[in-house]
C-alpha cells in the first residue's frame, strides 16, 4: 500500500467527523478522489455524509468530481454500500463513474453491504485496498458498528468533578459548575457529535437544564435528549420542553408507569418510550439502549448525574468515558461520580485504557475508551 494512503486516509476522516451526530441512523462517512498529475497527485474533489444519512459521502465526492472521477482512486472511510435502499448502491455508482482503485478503511458489518461492497468492485476490475487505517476507522464508525452488532449505540459517559473527585449537586434548579468554560465548550461539542444526549429524573428535577448544544450557531444541531423517568415523573414545565421544536425530547418509563403521566409528558411534546425494569426495581440499561437503536441512535453521550452514570457502569455499557477535573473541590455537599465508587474504579477494573489527557483553561480532560472496542 502506497504511503500516502495513509495520509489520504486521515484526510477523509477529518471529513467524516464534521457530520457525527448528523447522519443517523446512517454512519458518517468521508470520502476523497485524487488523481495522478505528472509528479504529484491532484485532489479532484471530497465528500461526506450529508445531514440524515443521505447523500453518502461516496455520490457527494463523485457528483463533484464528474468527468474527472475517470481513473482516478477513491479513499473511503467505510465499505462502500451495495443494496438498494432510498439511493442505489454507492457501489454501481463508483463503477459508472470509472473509477479504477478505491480505498477503504473499516468494512461495514451490516448484512446488506458486509463485503459484498468488495466483490462488487472487484468483479468490476476495480483495484480494491482494505483496512487502510483500520482501527482509527472502525472507531470512527463505531456507533453504527454496535447498533449493527449489539442492537445499540455507542455509550460516551461524560463525568464533571471537582479536584476531589466529586461532583457536586445542583441547587435551586440550577447546576453548580466546577469547570470552566473552555471544559463546558468541549462537553458541547461532545453534545453536537451525538445523536442523543442522555440525563435521569435527578438531573432534570436539581439542575433543569435544556440540554442542548450552545456552541455558536449549533443549536439547531443539538441531539435529541433522552430523559430516564421511570415514573414518567419529570414536570412538563421543564427547560427541556420550552424548544422542543429545536431538538426532541424522549421521555423513558417503565411498562407500568402511569398512563396519566404519559398523558401529560406527550402533550408537552415529548415521544414516550417504554422500557423493562430490572432485578432493582430501575430500568433495563441494555434494554433502553435496544429501543434507542431501533430509532436509529448510534451514538449516546451520557450526561446524567451519579445514579444514571453508575447504572451505566454496572451493566457494562460503557464505551468511552470523558472526566472534566476542575482545580478545586466540589466540597462538602459533593457525591462519588460513580454513585459509591471512586474514579480510580475505572483503570482498575482493567477495562479501559486512558487514551489521552489535555488541559482545557484552567482544567483537565481525562479520556478513557473500553479495550478492544
Amino acid at each position: 500500500m502506497p504511503h500516502h494512503d495513509e495520509a489520504y486516509m486521515r484526510a477523509a476522516f477529518a471529513l467524516a467527523r464534521r457530520t457525527l451526530g448528523r447522519t443517523a441512523p446512517n454512519p458518517a462517512v468521508g470520502a476523497l478522489i485524487v488523481r495522478p498529475d505528472g509528479s504529484r497527485d491532484e485532489l479532484v474533489a471530497c465528500g461526506w455524509t450529508m445531514h440524515g444519512g443521505r447523500p453518502h459521502a461516496e455520490r457527494v465526492a463523485l457528483e463533484r468530481a464528474g468527468e474527472a472521477a475517470r481513473g482516478a482512486t477513491l479513499y473511503v472511510t467505510l465499505e462502500p454500500c451495495a443494496h438498494h435502499a432510498k439511493t442505489p448502491p454507492c457501489a454501481d455508482a463508483i463503477i459508472e463513474a470509472g473509477i479504477s482503485r478505491v480505498v477503504v478503511s473499516a468494512g461495514d458489518p451490516d448484512p446488506r453491504v458486509a463485503g459484498k461492497g468488495i466483490s462488487k468492485l472487484n468483479d468490476a476490475g476495480i483495484e480494491v485496498e482494505e483496512g487502510c487505517l483500520e482501527e482509527e476507522g472502525a472507531a470512527l464508525a463505531r456507533g453504527h458498528i454496535l447498533r449493527v452488532r449489539e442492537n445499540r449505540p455507542l455509550v460516551q459517559l461524560k463525568l464533571a468533578v471537582g479536584s476531589d473527585g466529586l461532583v457536586p449537586q445542583g441547587r435551586e434548579g440550577a447546576p453548580v459548575w466546577v469547570t470552566g468554560s473552555d471544559a463546558r465548550a468541549h462537553g458541547h461539542l461532545l453534545r453536537a457529535r451525538a445523536d442523543a444526549i442522555l440525563a435521569g429524573h435527578g438531573t432534570i428535577t436539581a439542575d433543569d437544564p435544556s440540554l442542548t448544544c450552545r456552541l455558536p450557531g449549533m443549536v439547531e444541531d443539538s441531539p435529541v435528549r433522552v430523559v430516564l423517568c421511570s415514573a414518567l415523573d419529570i414536570p412538563a414545565t421543564a427547560k427541556l420542553f420550552a424548544d422542543i421544536e429545536t431538538a426532541p425530547v424522549w421521555a423513558v418509563g417503565s411498562l407500568k408507569a402511569d398512563t396519566a403521566r404519559e398523558k401529560t409528558l406527550a402533550g408537552a411534546g415529548a415521544e414516550i418510550i417504554r422500557a423493562e425494569v430490572n432485578e432493582g426495581g430501575g430500568l433495563d440499561i441494555r434494554d433502553v439502549l435496544s429501543a434507542l437503536a431501533a430509532r436509529g441512535i448510534t451514538r449516546l453521550l451520557v450526561e446524567g448525574g451519579p445514579h444514571v452514570a453508575s447504572s451505566f457502569w454496572n451493566a457494562g455499557l460503557v464505551d468511552e468515558i470523558y472526566i472534566y477535573k476542575g482545580p478545586e473541590p466540589a466540597g462538602g455537599n459533593g457525591l462519588p461520580a460513580l454513585a459509591g465508587e471512586q474514579l480510580s474504579a475505572i483503570e482498575t477494573s482493567g477495562d479501559f485504557m486512558r487514551e489521552s489527557t489535555r488541559e482545557l483553561g484552567h482544567d483537565t480532560l481525562d479520556v478513557y475508551r473500553r479495550k478492544n472496542g
